[in-house]
């Protein structure tokens, strides 16, 4: 019992530790950019020595990759837990995932600009990619479906369920672009209006302003 008393307190100080040098991570990434962050960057951001970063990481590549893995593990946590406490309504649904999309736990300028740093380096980082795009298929296979579900309770005629995904996609991506480079100009609340306009033209018997 002792052992295992100790083993499980190595174990969520190691995970204290891992998370601690995650978030300076992003820290470094967004106050700096992801090629002129460095392990020396990360340890002093973390308070940490660069041994302790080797330790944990190995690589800056290591820490890279996972740093992206916690960011999407994180953001689908959130997806999910939205999508179970919203009920069962597609409508409901749809109309929660777009305020998460703004909250500003998701809609914050650090994470953005670690997102936008990660999706810069996709074409040549096979494993960003493989990442993000997980994230970005399962994020508009969720929205496609809500969206064929809205088509068939309204009998909405010429209007297509992925054509709606894209578009609410294309939209939250600029959102949250223009969150990065204008912060002092950007209204968040301005911003889920925009997108709830879309979908009131799309959808009028189930959205309205």
């Amino acid at each position: 019992m002792v052992a295992t008393a100790k083993t499980a307190k190595r174990t969520a100080r190691r995970e204290q530790r891992r998370q601690q040098l995650i978030d300076a991570t992003m820290k470094c990434i967004a106050r700096k950019g992801m090629g002129s962050t460095t392990l020396a960057d990360v340890a002093g951001e973390a308070g940490l020595s660069q041994g302790i970063v080797n330790l944990h990481f190995e690589s800056k590549d290591n820490l890279l990759n996972e740093t992206l893995r916690y960011l999407a593990d994180e953001y689908k946590a959130q997806f999910n837990k939205t999508l179970e406490k919203s009920g069962p309504d597609a409508a409901a649904k749809l109309r929660a995932l777009i305020e998460l999309d703004l909250r500003p736990s998701i809609c914050d300028r650090r994470k953005i600009a670690v997102w936008f740093a990660f999706w810069g380096e996709v074409k040549s980082r096979p494993t960003y990619r493989k990442i993000c795009d997980e994230r970005d298929q399962y994020y508009d296979d969720v929205v496609e479906r809500l969206a064929s579900e809205i088509i068939a309770e309204g009998k909405y005629k010429s209007v297509s369920a992925e054509s709606v995904a894209i578009a609410l996609t294309s939209m939250t991506n600029g959102l949250w672009l223009s969150c990065l480079i204008s912060p002092r100009t950007f209204d968040r609340h301005k911003a889920t209006d925009a997108v709830f306009e879309y979908l009131c033209k799309v959808f009028p018997k189930h959205f309205s302003k």
